[in-house]
């Protein structure tokens, strides 16, 4: 069991550090709000400060947003310990949330905004964090509807 929770450990940290480096190579090299077409009119990528949530709701709220991720980070690494060993997809979709929240919470405290960059221009522009989120959350949901528990 001690290999699997260092398994966990460097998954969440590989998110983080994936995160953090594209977006510290992003705000090296762009301008605030500059964007450069890699497929134009379909991706970019562009340098947009994101003050809020997704899609930017409840801008400003930083010290809301530290706190709620903290809760979430902390009660998610307490709950990872009591995941059944067979239950893989759940602790994938855990994992992956963690390093996202984390990821987005460096931002926040470092910054007090969060670094978006991949825009497809049909949908709000986002990061690496971001999407370690969606992700998890999507297998949380598969997991939840789709897998039937035995017992």
């Amino acid at each position: 069991m001690e290999w699997l929770i260092l398994i966990v450990y460097f998954l969440i940290a590989g998110i983080i550090v994936l995160d953090q480096l594209t977006k510290i190579l992003i705000q090296r090299n762009f301008a605030l709000h500059e964007s450069l077409g890699v497929i134009e009119n379909v991706f970019h990528i562009t340098f947009v400060p994101n003050y809020g949530a997704a899609f930017g709701i409840l801008k400003d709220k930083t010290f809301f947003f530290i706190l709620t991720s903290l809760i979430v980070i902390i009660s998610f690494l307490f709950y990872l310990k009591y995941v059944p060993k067979e239950k893989k997809i759940l602790r994938y979709a855990l994992v992956l949330q963690i390093g996202g929240a984390v990821g987005n919470l460096i931002d926040r405290i470092r910054l007090g905004y969060v670094i978006d960059f991949l825009d497809f221009r049909v949908w709000p522009v986002f990061n690496v964090a971001d999407m370690a989120i969606v992700f998890g959350v999507g297998l949380l949901i598969y997991q939840i509807l789709l897998i039937p528990e035995r017992g």
